[in-house]
């Protein structure tokens, strides 16, 4: 991505007119190698005829260095390929020469007619030192070699300035395979497929100036490895057989794309939805729909566009549930702006599913925008810093040699190395550094720098003069472990300028000059980021005092700076590209007295040892901002909660278009009982996804598709009044999860974090039954009143008996045994579930369906389980679901499992039917009891679910999903009781069984409904 020129005659060299000429790039953007003494330069035949499978493998292994990362240098030439070739994971592929390289299949290659076959695998290492390859890439060529996919710790991986080209006689064929986490790209490539199956199956990160000519597909994926979002820039799209892209949640963002002479436009494949942005897309004779959405009146179906335009376009929207369509206004038109999901009218109201449309009729087609992402200077201008006297050998102090360069010379050239930096480097408003690789061309400040020590006001590594026309792009700012002035860049240039391809350094992914980790907190965070200095530097990225500017493909997860991204006191304006903020103690993005932003696919994550006090977006004195595709992500080990992943501060005019705020993800691993993939979800993802903190307002949907919030000094009506008087009965706890009710109708529960559980009844209150460091996770009364506990102890988790009312230093441990036939126990099963086919590929490569998400709960559910957990009365059995641990085998590791994860138990005698959520769909189904802990006869209830389920003595059935949703026994709704905090767990008990215990983190509530 970080390498364009402007190259004389580019236009003129290409056959193409209209829209799609500025992007027809025939010619190389590297006419010549960049001087890289540690890259590989592929040495092989190059003449189309000889196989250079080998010599090409051979390349991407030894490119390597002892980070764990390299560049390869591919010169002109045409290469051709027999079998798949594997990129290691931070391994950057660049074409090199006078003409842009080319990889081909050749016609009739064995081993690429059946199924999805891809060309090109990028890789992944062993991310949690598993050992084995639990789920192997399925499309590798030959079938039988093991390779490990790209997964979310796979970093900095690329291609560019390299097409892919397919032969005839290779429908199977897939240009690239790119299931990437943060900081990787495809870039400046043609895919010319032909009749082949797609030129990226498998997407991720960033993919800019890519065009995909022919083919059944352009582009086929699902999620991203790490579920961050994909982002599609400057991109063109012609000529495929069924649709330029098919997909499912993978969080598509796309800014100035043109699709043409293709049925469809974006497919949303059978039974899933996704986070779908467009902006400034293109549609041309697109005969069949622009976009097919599908799972509608499901909250992770959000679509939205802004400014997309279409000629011989007949259906921009065709839904595939209802059949319904959007058509367009004429043979030419433009979609002002087009919504369809849940809609959130305003602070403080819940969401209800809607279509918007501005849709106004064109006289003729608008000309193409410039692209988003401007051109780097021409190659012929570059200067090495390097032969300026700048050593960048990791020891050497090469401040004033780097300034000096800055000062003689506007463009700049990086080779790989450490750069080390004492004092503030200050920029000319012309100034352009360039890099290839962030990971190893790093300017960092030595620890302890005596610059940076002690009070006073902030000294970057890089400082923008105001209203500069500067570039930045290829680079790592690394500003030490232990530098309180430091930042990593202080911006102030103008709205041409540009930061791309950069990562600050800090976070996952960081090579150091002195080799040395970056230190742990004296309790591990699954993430070695930091050394107890947390929160103490400034911001790594600051941009102010007038600056703006286009800010594409960043990843900030410095832990020791206060926030990853600030902008204040500015209404230049600004654009952010898949930005990722991760790992702050306080704040990932700041913005204060900003104006004229909008941020595309801006990620944030918070770690559970760095992050349990972190927001993701704080929003201070601030209007006309954008935010689209925001996902706002705790990890699933996090332990505490926290209320809001956006808080706003006397701001408004904001318009958020499909936010996502979660904390469940998956984990691929292996163990004694073998290998495969375990789903799971945190209970402590962000309690609302946005807090006004001005008005004592939030919003509780985590997933939407639209809310406008409008200016400051508006009015806001009240939401409507729920249906029931809500009580506190008890407050003041850290998380309460896990209850039960016994047959006096008492109500017993857990506060996980400091391991009591407590009981509640009308006649005694609040009470501490047990406070012993036994890891309680779940509960459950057996017929005798003994209280049945799943503990998250030892490697597999446990579980025991206690009597609440006899002596507290005894209990009885349970051991599993077989499953019994004996259907008289009541059968336990959780609550809530999540199931979303994480790391494995779930397209049929015989009928080229998607299992979806529905058909994976079903087999998840009906799966019998071997063991299971008796009650000492044999009254209750629980199935033993499989745990999976990451992490050490310690007190340390995290365990996961269906029962471990759930907000509580519901149970029944099999053939009975209950109620669960399976949150990954947001539905509720009802399902049969079967043998060996089963459901069976699932039927979807309600497109309201996630957290928990309860059914009252008449049947009706409460939904706990932001409040309470209420619904008649047929389905529909009733009402709504509102509850002072978001609902986690619901249940009924009290002596007559009709009080709704309603268990939120921090309180226990009751209605009577």
């Amino acid at each position: 991505m970080n390498m364009r020129c402007v190259l004389t005659g580019l236009l003129a060299a290409t056959a193409l007119t209209g829209p799609f000429a500025a992007f027809a790039q025939s010619a190389s953007v590297f006419p010549t190698a960049p001087a890289e003494p540690k890259a590989v330069t592929v040495k092989a035949k190059g003449d189309g005829k000889a196989d250079d499978s080998d010599a090409l493998q051979r390349a991407f292994d030894q490119a390597r260095d002892e980070t764990r990362h390299g560049i390869v240098f591919l010169p002109s030439g045409k290469y051709r390929i027999t079998r798949t070739l594997v990129v290691p994971p931070g391994v950057r592929v660049y074409g090199v020469g006078a003409t842009r390289p080319v990889i081909q299949l050749g016609a009739n290659t064995p081993g690429f007619q059946q199924g999805v076959s891809t060309m090109i695998v990028f890789g992944g290492d062993d991310q949690y030192n598993v050992g084995k390859v639990p789920v192997p890439v399925p499309t590798i060529v030959p079938r039988d070699k093991i390779v490990r996919d790209a997964n979310s710790g796979t970093f900095y991986s690329s291609m560019s300035n390299i097409d892919i080209e397919i032969a005839e006689g290779n429908p199977a064929a897939a240009g690239v395979r790119f299931r990437m986490a943060q900081h990787a790209f495809l870039s400046h490539m043609e895919f010319r497929l032909g009749s082949a199956f797609a030129g990226v199956y498998q997407a991720g990160n960033v993919m800019e100036n890519v065009h995909f000519k022919g083919g059944r597909y352009g582009i086929v994926t699902e999620k991203t490895s790490p579920a961050w979002q994909f982002t599609l820039l400057d991109s063109t799209f012609e000529g495929q057989r069924d649709a330029a892209i098919r997909e499912h949640e993978a969080r598509l963002t796309m800014v100035n794309v043109a699709i043409r002479d293709t049925p469809v436009g974006i497919e949303i494949d059978r039974g899933y939805g996704d986070s779908l942005w467009g902006k400034d897309v293109r549609f041309e004779n697109v005969s069949r729909a622009g976009v097919i959405i599908s799972n509608e009146n499901n909250v992770f179906t959000q679509v939205g566009f802004e400014d997309a335009v279409a000629v011989d376009s007949p259906v921009f929207a065709r839904f595939r549930d209802s059949g319904r369509t959007v058509d367009g206004k004429g043979k030419t038109y433009r979609v002002a702006s087009f919504s369809y999901g849940l809609k959130v009218p305003e602070l403080g109201h819940m969401g209800s599913y809607a279509t918007d449309a501005d849709i106004r009729t064109l006289p003729a087609m608008p000309a193409r925008r410039e692209p988003v992402i401007r051109a780097l200077p021409a190659m012929s201008d570059w200067v090495n810093v390097r032969s300026l006297g700048v050593t960048g050998d990791g020891k050497a102090d090469d401040t004033a040699a780097i300034q000096r360069a800055i000062d003689a010379h506007r463009i700049l050239y990086f080779p790989t190395g450490f750069y080390k930096v004492t004092d503030k480097l200050t920029l000319r408003p012309d100034s352009v550094l360039i890099g290839l690789h962030p990971a190893i061309t790093q300017l960092y400040i030595p620890d302890d720098n005596p610059r940076h020590a002690g009070l006073g006001p902030v000294l970057p590594i890089l400082e923008s003069p105001r209203g500069g026309d500067n570039i930045l792009s290829g680079l790592g700012l690394f500003t030490g472990r232990v530098n309180p002035r430091a930042a990593a860049l202080l911006w102030r240039s103008g709205e041409q300028s540009l930061v791309e391809d950069v990562k600050i350094m800090g976070g996952g992914g960081t090579p150091t000059a002195d080799g040395k980790p970056l230190g742990t907190l004296s309790a591990r965070s699954g993430d070695p980021v930091s050394d107890g200095r947390m929160d103490a530097q400034y911001p790594s990225i600051w941009v102010t005092d007038g600056g703006g500017g286009t800010f594409a493909d960043i990843w900030s997860p410095n832990t020791f700076a206060s926030a990853g991204f600030t902008v204040t006191n500015t209404s230049t304006p600004g654009r952010v590209y898949e930005m990722s903020v991760e790992h702050h103690a306080r704040n990932e993005f700041v913005l204060d007295n900003v104006q004229n932003w909008e941020f595309y696919a801006p990620q944030t994550e918070q770690e559970v040892g760095d992050g349990p006090n972190a927001i993701g977006l704080e929003i201070r004195n601030s209007r006309n901002l954008l935010f689209a595709n925001y996902h706002g992500y705790r990890v699933t080990r996090s332990y505490a909660p926290q209320r809001s992943a956006v808080k706003l501060f006397n701001s408004g005019d904001i318009r958020f278009r499909n936010v996502h705020v979660n904390a469940e993800s998956g984990y691929a691993s292996c163990d004694d009982e073998g290998c495969g993939t375990f789903l799971r979800a945190s209970k402590y993802p962000f309690g609302n996804a946005i807090e006004d903190v001005s008005r004592k307002l939030v919003v509780r949907e985590r997933e939407f598709a639209r809310l406008d919030i409008g200016p400051v000094d508006r009015k806001i009506a009240p939401a409507p009044a729920g249906i029931a008087k809500v009580d506190k009965l008890a407050e003041g706890f850290w998380s309460i999860s896990g209850a039960a009710v016994d047959a006096q109708g008492a109500l017993y529960f857990i506060d996980r974090r400091f391991q009591r559980i407590h009981r509640w009844s009308e006649a005694k209150g609040l009470e501490i039954v047990r406070d012993h460091a036994l890891d309680p996770v779940n509960l459950a009364v057996d017929s005798s009143g003994h209280l049945l506990v799943l503990s998250s102890l030892g490697p597999k988790g446990a579980v025991y008996s206690i009597d609440p009312a006899g002596p507290p230093d005894q209990l009885t441990l349970i051991q599993p045994t077989a499953v019994r036939s004996d259907a008289r126990a009541r059968t336990l099963l959780p609550v809530n579930w999540w199931n979303n086919g994480e790391f494995r590929d779930q397209l049929d490569h015989k009928t080229y369906e998607f299992t979806t998400l529905a058909e994976m709960f079903a087999r998840e559910v009906a799966t019998p389980k071997a063991l299971e957990y008796v009650s000492p009365d044999g009254s209750l059995a629980l199935p033993a679901f499989r745990v999976w641990q990451q992490g050490p085998i310690d007190h340390v590791g995290w365990r996961w499992s269906n029962g471990l994860n759930a907000n509580g138990l519901v149970g029944g005698r099999q053939g009975e039917r209950l109620f669960v959520t399976n949150g990954s769909e947001n539905v509720t189904y009802s399902g049969a009891i079967g043998a060996g802990g089963t459901l069976t006869d699932l039927k979807p209830f309600a497109n309201r679910g996630g957290e928990s389920v309860a059914v009252d003595g008449r049947g009706r059935v409460y939904v706990a999903n932001g409040q309470v949703f209420v619904y008649g026994p047929d389905g529909s709704p009733a009402g709504r009781i509102d509850v002072p905090e978001r609902p986690l767990q619901i249940l009924f008990g009290g002596p007559d069984r009709r009080t709704l215990f309603i268990l939120t983190h921090h309180a226990l509530y009751a209605a009577r409904p």
